[in-house]
C-alpha cells in the first residue's frame, strides 16, 4: 500500500512540476515578448525625456533630453535648437559624427525649418539631416534635428515627426506651468494690494493714540503691526498652513480690537486636527477683513465668528458676521455683481480672487459659498481638502 502511495505521490509531484513549468513558460510568454519589451523601453525613454523637457527648452534641459530623443528616433545623432535656431545640445558627443560640415548642415536645416515646415538635407552621400520644427498652437518652440545614415524613408520621417510632436507637447506643458506660476504670483500680489489702506491708516492712528496714554500698549501694537505686514508681504509660496493664516488673522483682529474696543467681539473655534491643513496663502485675510469692514465698521461694532472644523476628508472654515448683510436676490444675480454692489469693489476683488484660487487648486467643489440676508449678517464658507497631492505649504516661490 505504501508503494502505491509513493507512486501516486510521485505522479502528483510530476504533474505539479509540469504545470509549474507550463505556468512559467506561459507567464514569460505573456509579459516578456519582444514587442512588449520594446514598448516598455520606448515608454520609459519617453518619460525620461519628458522629465527634462517639462523644465522648458534651454541648454540644460536639451542636454539632458537629447540622448533619450535619439533613442526614440533610432537615428545616429540628434541636435536640439531653440526657436531662434541657436544650438542647445547634441548627442552623442562624438566629434567624428559632428564634424564642422555636419554641424553646418544641421544649422542650415534648423534655420530653414523655423517657419514651421520640415526640412530634409542630404549631406555628402552617406548621411541625411532631417529638421523637424517643434510646434505648439502654430508657434515654433524649437527644432529637432536628426542625423542618419539611412535613407529618409516615410517610416523614419514619421518617427521623427511623432517624437517632435511629443517633445513640443512637453515643452508647451512647461510653459503652461510657468504661466500658471506667474498667474498665482500675480493673484497673491493682487491680494496684498487689496489689504485695505484704510486699515493701515487706522492701525497707525490707533497706535499713535496709545503712545502718550499707554506706551506699553502702543509698543505691543507696533510689534503686532510689524508681524502682520511681515507675514502679508513676505516672499512665500502660494500655500501655507491654516495655523499660520489664523496666527496672522489674530494679529489683524488685535489691531482692529484696539480700534473698536469692546464694540468688536471675536469668537474663534478651531479643531486642533485641522491646524496643519494646507490653504492658499492669504486666503482668510479678505474674508475676515470683509466681515470687519463691511459687516461691522459701518454700524460701529458687532461680532465676528471664525470656525474651522474637521469634516471627514475636508476642512470647513466659516467666517460669519452679524452686520448689515445683503439681499439674497441680489446675490443670486451673481456673486461678483452682488459683492461689488454691497461690499464694495475691493471686497469683490478679494473674495473673487480667493474663490478662483480655491477652484484652481482643489477643483470646482471647493469655491467660496456666501450665505446672507438683509439685516442678518453674512457667512462665507470655505471648504478645502485635508490633503491634496502636489499641494504643500510653501509650494511655489514668490519674491
Amino acid at each position: 500500500m505504501s508503494g502505491e502511495l509513493a507512486i501516486a505521490l510521485a505522479a502528483v509531484l510530476m504533474l505539479a512540476a509540469v504545470a509549474a513549468a507550463v505556468v512559467v513558460v506561459r507567464t514569460r510568454r505573456v509579459v516578456a515578448t519582444p514587442t512588449e519589451r520594446a514598448v516598455h523601453t520606448a515608454l520609459h525613454t519617453a518619460s525620461l525625456a519628458a522629465r527634462a523637457l517639462r523644465q522648458g527648452l534651454h541648454t540644460h534641459s536639451a542636454q539632458t533630453a537629447a540622448p533619450f530623443l535619439r533613442g526614440l528616433t533610432g537615428t545616429d545623432g540628434v541636435a536640439l535648437f531653440d526657436g531662434d535656431a541657436r544650438l542647445l545640445a547634441q548627442d552623442p558627443p562624438d566629434e567624428t559624427l559632428w564634424a564642422p560640415d555636419v554641424l553646418d548642415a544641421c544649422e542650415r536645416a534648423a534655420r530653414a525649418a523655423i517657419p514651421g515646415q520640415r526640412r530634409v538635407l542630404t549631406h555628402a552621400t552617406t548621411s541625411t539631416v532631417v529638421a523637424q520644427p517643434l510646434l505648439a498652437e502654430g508657434d515654433v518652440l524649437g527644432v529637432l534635428v536628426v542625423v542618419t545614415t539611412r535613407s529618409p524613408a516615410p517610416g523614419l520621417l514619421g518617427a521623427v515627426g511623432e517624437v517632435a510632436r511629443y517633445a513640443a507637447s512637453q515643452i508647451e506643458l512647461a510653459e503652461l506651468d510657468a504661466s500658471r506660476a506667474r498667474l498665482d504670483r500675480a493673484e497673491v500680489l493682487a491680494l496684498r494690494a487689496q489689504i485695505s489702506p484704510h486699515f493701515i491708516y487706522n492701525a497707525l492712528g490707533t497706535i499713535a493714540s496709545f503712545v502718550r496714554t499707554d506706551p506699553d500698549r502702543a509698543r505691543e501694537l507696533v510689534l503686532e503691526f510689524a508681524d502682520f505686514t511681515r507675514y502679508s508681504f513676505r516672499a512665500a509660496g502660494q500655500y501655507t498652513t491654516l495655523a499660520d493664516e489664523l496666527r496672522n488673522i489674530d494679529r489683524y483682529l488685535t489691531l482692529e480690537r484696539a480700534r473698536f474696543g469692546e464694540a468688536l467681539t471675536v469668537r474663534l473655534q478651531v479643531a486642533p486636527e485641522v491646524l496643519n491643513v494646507v490653504v492658499p496663502f492669504l486666503a482668510l485675510q479678505p474674508l475676515v477683513e470683509n466681515a470687519v469692514r463691511h459687516g461691522l465698521a459701518g454700524r460701529g461694532g458687532g461680532e465676528v465668528e471664525i470656525v474651522a472644523r474637521d469634516e471627514g476628508s475636508d476642512c470647513v472654515i466659516t467666517v460669519e458676521d452679524d452686520g448689515a448683510g445683503m439681499d439674497p436676490e441680489v446675490l443670486r444675480t451673481g456673486p461678483g455683481d452682488a459683492l461689488a454692489e454691497t461690499t464694495g469693489h475691493s471686497a469683490h476683488v478679494g473674495l473673487t480672487n480667493v474663490d478662483h484660487r480655491l477652484r484652481a487648486a482643489f477643483g470646482n467643489d471647493y469655491g467660496l459659498v456666501v450665505e446672507t440676508a438683509i439685516g442678518a449678517g453674512t457667512k462665507v464658507v470655505m471648504r478645502v481638502p485635508k490633503f491634496r497631492s502636489g499641494v504643500r505649504a510653501g509650494g511655489g516661490v514668490f519674491g
